[in-house]
Parts: structure tokens; sequence; C-alpha cells
């Protein structure tokens, strides 16, 4: 039985529920259809400085009044801002549902971005940002995303950099708030023991009046892929390496056979990547792949870390690897076994309150309508062995691919060339 609904407020603001009459909780999340890749390159991290000053306080709420009336209702509570969209969401228990749409109503309209707070909070995230640069397995992805789509907004990264936040000012947040945080970019999306029309009413009072009056319009350029090799020295015990190769969109109709592709690859425990690499030669303790979509573009990422002695041994059977595939080595064992893998996942994934308030979201923003499990599984059930072995010659395609290493190593030291991995 499908308990999903939509509302739609005159403004074009959004409120999607998925009832869950069984569940005990519900998870709630205000979304804003604008993230990092719509950020001017000299105010790089900005949105994600919204993010956190929308907690600073408002007219009624001060800081500390807003993290106790958070801890009062119990349950969780975050945010975070990605490429695309930002993101603030709790889970609470049911009954405390209407205090937390009156809580997140006020700090997403009334948050007042005070200078003293504004100075306080971009030490927090200088220091974030230091810690990102600390954390080498976190750090070479970042610098794979600038690598993978050079000189692109895609490719910066959500934080911004030292230079770019330090610079940033309040009149350039309201400015950004203003034009970005309008009822038409807004989804409210809820999960769980929820009654939509209830919900509904609770945010009329605080969302319908907004005005979209400022509300900008404008095309993100699809990106393009850079094939290189990039180094990043660093003195670490071991170097981290990602290969990145074009992926579908969101929407695109090979993304179920990609998934399926990226699962035999380096998707779980009995992927090719982790098999050869971890289990028969103990190259590498973390190795993986995954892929990245957006709305236009994708990115398969795998991502290792190794001696620096091994990078381009390790290099070369990442390489055979996906030649064998390519080549065909596959059975529709093998397609099967990836297929019962990711529908399990996906029904996991449906018991879990949160997941659902995501995946909602998600799909509004990505199809304007309501996806069910039903209707993903039949998708990826239509995969053929032939789909597979076709998305994998097409994304390893020769000059389709970058490398980034970070640690120990220069330029010179990697010998793979990605025009012809």
């Amino acid at each position: 039985m499908n308990n999903y609904k939509k509302t739609i407020f005159d403004n074009g603001t959004k409120i999607i529920t998925e009832s869950i009459s069984h569940a005990k909780s519900v998870s709630l999340g205000i979304w804003v259809n604008a993230g990092s890749r719509d950020e001017l390159d000299k105010e790089r991290g900005i949105f994600h400085f919204i993010e956190h000053m929308i907690f600073k306080g408002t007219r009624s709420r001060s800081a500390t009044q807003i993290a106790k009336d958070l801890d009062t209702i119990g349950g969780f509570s975050n945010a975070f801002t990605g490429k695309e969209q930002t993101c603030f969401h709790a889970r609470v228990l049911d009954k405390h549902l209407r205090f937390l749409t009156e809580l997140f109503s006020d700090i997403f309209i009334n948050s007042l971005f005070a200078e003293k707070d504004l100075e306080l909070e971009k030490a927090v995230i200088l220091q974030e940002i230091s810690m990102t640069e600390d954390t080498p397995d976190d750090y070479v992805h970042i610098l794979s995303d600038q690598t993978f789509w050079q000189g692109d907004p895609l490719g910066r990264p959500i934080l911004g950099t030292k230079e770019t936040v330090s610079k940033i000012t309040r009149k350039e947040i309201l400015d950004y708030v203003s034009r970005f945080y309008s009822p038409k970019r807004v989804v409210i999306a809820a999960a769980g023991n929820v009654d939509h029309t209830l919900l509904v009413d609770y945010f009329r009072s605080f969302l319908e009046p907004l005005s979209d009056e400022n509300n900008v319009s404008f095309t993100r350029p699809v990106p393009l892929v850079t094939p290189t090799v990039s180094s990043y020295p660093k003195e670490l015990e071991q170097v981290h390496l990602c290969v990145g190769a074009q992926a579908s969109s969101l929407s695109g109709e090979k993304r179920f056979a990609e998934v399926i592709f990226n699962t035999l690859l380096g998707g779980n425990m009995s992927s090719r990547l982790f098999q050869e690499i971890r289990e028969k030669r103990g190259l590498a303790y973390s190795v993986y792949s995954y892929i990245n979509a957006y709305i236009d573009t994708g990115l398969l990422r795998i991502y290792l870390a190794i001696d620096k002695k091994e990078i381009n041994r390790v290099l070369e059977l990442i390489e055979l690897l996906i030649k064998e595939i390519k080549n065909g080595n596959l059975s529709e064992d093998d397609i099967a076994r990836a297929k019962e893998c990711l529908i399990g996942g996906i029904l996991l994934g449906a018991e879990n309150m949160s997941n659902l308030m995501l995946r909602l979201a998600k799909n509004e923003f990505i199809f304007g309508r309501y996806i069910s499990y039903e209707e993903l599984i039949k998708e990826l059930e239509k995969v053929t062995l032939d789909e597979v072995i076709d998305v994998s010659k097409r994304m390893f395609l020769a000059g389709n691919v970058s490398i980034t290493a970070l640690g120990p190593l220069d330029r010179d030291t990697i010998a793979v060339d990605p025009l012809n991995f």
C-alpha cells in the first residue's frame, strides 16, 4: 500500500510524507535545492557556512536554547551540505513532531546570522577544514573531485577553503539565503508515524506566507571530465589512491547496470577488487568502489591505501580486473549475486525512517514523484549480463579516467597512463 502524499503551497514549497503506521518515530527534513556547486568561486563554502549559522540563534531562541530544545525532545538531529542540496533533519518520537516543526521553522526562517557568531563559527569551520586535511582517507576523495572535474564548481570542496571561508561576510550570507532559500526550492520530507494533513497544518502558518520574489533561476553547466594523473605529496605512511571514471546521472538510463557493475567491481567483500587486492595479495587493508551521482553526471570512484612501492602494481591490477569484465569474464551467477546483494540492502534500508525520508526528498528533486521500492527492484532485476559488460566498456573508455594520489610520492612515480587505462 502506497502511503505517500504530497502538498504544494501556493508559493511553491512542497511537503511530502510517507506514513508508516507501526513506527514510533518520525524522520523530518527541511531540504533546500541548492548546494556547493551553485556558489561563486570566491564564495566557496558559503552554503556549508549557512548550514552552521542556522543553529546559532533566532529572535526568540539563543544558540544554547536551540541546543537544549533539540536535546530535550531526544532523538537525533543534524544537518548537511551537499553539492546540490542542503538539508536540516531530525528523527524524534512521533509525539514530539509538532514541537520539532515549530523549532525547525524558527531556525529556518528567523536565524539572525549575528556578526559575533559569524566570526566564532568561522574559527570552527577553519578547524573543520584542517581536520579534514589531516584525515587522508577523507581528504583524497576531495582532491579526486578536483582532479576529475577540474575548473568546474562540482569539483570544489563543499567546506570551501581557508582563504574563501575567512573572507565570507554577513552581507554575502544574507544575500545567498535571500536568493537560494526561496520557497520554490524548499521541500519538507517526513517518514514514519506521521499524519500528512496535520504536518501540512503545522507548517502552513510558518512557510506558506513566505515570498518567492527573490528566487533566482540558473542553469548548472554540465562538467567535463579531465583525464589526468594528479599527485599531492604529503608525509604519510601510505599512499591514498583514487581512480575515477565517468558514470551516469541520477536519472540516467544505464544507472541500474552501472550499480551492478560497481557491486561486482568493488562494492562488497566478494567483489573483485577486495578479493584480488586484499584477500589474495594483502596489498591493502581498505579497498572499495562506489558511485557518486548528480542531477546531470556521475562518478565511479575506486579507493585504496597502499605502500608507495606498490602503486604501479596495484594500478595495473585494477586495470586488469576492469578489462576482464569489459572482455566478458562474467557469469549469470555473478549478476544474480550482485542483484541479490543490492536488493537486500534496499529492503533493509527501508526499515530505517531516516533512509525513507532521504529517498522521498531525493526522488522529488530528481523525478518529481514517489518511487516505490518495488519499482526500484523491478528495474534492477531487468538488467542483463550484456548490459553490465556494455557499461563497463563505456565508463572505462580510454581517456575517461583520472587518477589522484595523496602521500609520499610525486607524479613521476606513477607509470600508468590514464589515457590508455
